[in-house]
């Protein structure tokens, strides 16, 4: 089933993977990924547990027909009452905690782990990212890795790994330069493809997994579309009429140094330097061609251009 198709059927109730209904409990509060998520569990009748870390969040939670768990994901005891008679769970970590980025989203990840065999849940889905088979190299992404590879010793659980593209959103953030300098910036030059995803085809992609069986240990894509640099700086260019648009590689230190003047902790700032190297190099992306994945997100880059321009139409009549 297409990811749109069990969007469709989801609104209306009419998914034919579960007759009855299930308790799910979902990670990532009402983020760009958990929201839709949520609205779409719901819509089919399930018994949806929401965990955040945020009290104030808990009659935004309630208020789309779920409930709220609140609590850290780093804390194993936390999580076993969260997943208390679970049939599914959604797994995922912010992509930076604190200091020492790599070794907490470990921790959460053997926390969650603990969790899952200590509650008796059966079906898991993690989302995790592109890049996510290779151990080291790749900045944060080394950080899903590990987590993926704690919950490989998962017994008698059913595990799917959703490696997500790059979000779009991330564009968004990079409004304030596009608005003062017309450019894009990364280490990279805009001839490299990007593996880009739309939160609510991940959400769709999720929510499908959700209400299937699995089969042992799985790694699938979530992929929206593939584009260079350069499409990316043209397409979103073109929706805000910057037409001079352009996307400009700087070397590595130059942007570490940009981060870190933007405000960017230094570990950070170093990571994210180095996810740009490992796309510069192709790693990022190698698994999911020698796979043959297919790209089976249905936002493209131009849908996506709507969103990035009344962003921007906002930003400006924010800051004239």
């Amino acid at each position: 089933m297409r990811y749109y198709q069990f969007t469709i059927a989801m609104i209306f109730g009419l998914t034919n993977h579960k007759e009855i209904a299930m308790k799910i409990t979902t990670a990532g509060s009402l983020g760009n990924v958990g929201q839709p998520l949520v609205k779409l569990l719901v819509a089919a009748g399930h018994e949806v547990i929401v965990i955040t870390s945020n009290r104030d969040r808990r009659s935004a939670i309630e208020a789309l027909g779920a409930r709220a768990a609140v609590g850290t994901i780093s804390d194993p005891e936390f999580l076993i009452e969260a997943f208390k008679g679970a049939d599914a769970v959604f797994t995922m970590t912010p992509p930076a905690m604190g200091t020492n980025i790599i070794e907490n989203i470990a921790n959460a990840g053997k926390a969650y782990a603990e969790a899952i065999q200590a509650s008796g849940v059966k079906r898991v889905v993690m989302l995790s990212s592109i890049g996510a088979d290779l151990s080291e190299g790749t900045g944060p992404i080394q950080a899903v890795h590990l987590v993926e590879q704690t919950f490989k010793q998962l017994n008698d659980v059913h595990v799917t790994f959703l490696r997500a593209g790059f979000f779009y959103y991330n564009f968004i953030r990079d409004i304030p330069l596009i608005r003062s300098q017309h450019m894009l910036v990364n280490n990279y030059a805009g001839t490299y493809k990007l593996l880009l995803a739309h939160p609510q085809d991940i959400a769709g992609a999720v929510g499908e997994e959700l209400q299937s069986s699995g089969n042992g240990i799985e790694v699938k894509y979530i992929v929206s579309d593939i584009s260079t640099g350069d499409e990316v700086a043209g397409i979103l260019g073109h929706s805000i009429g910057m037409h001079d648009l352009r996307w400009v590689a700087v070397p590595d230190a130059d942007l570490e140094q940009d981060m870190r003047s933007a405000g960017l902790p230094q570990e950070l700032a170093g990571l994210l330097t180095e996810m740009g190297k490992a796309t510069r190099e192709g790693l990022v992306t190698k698994d999911f061609f020698a796979s043959k994945a297919e790209v089976r997100g249905i936002t493209k880059l131009a849908d996506f251009a709507a969103e990035f321009r009344k962003k921007y139409e906002e930003s400006v009549l924010e800051k004239p």
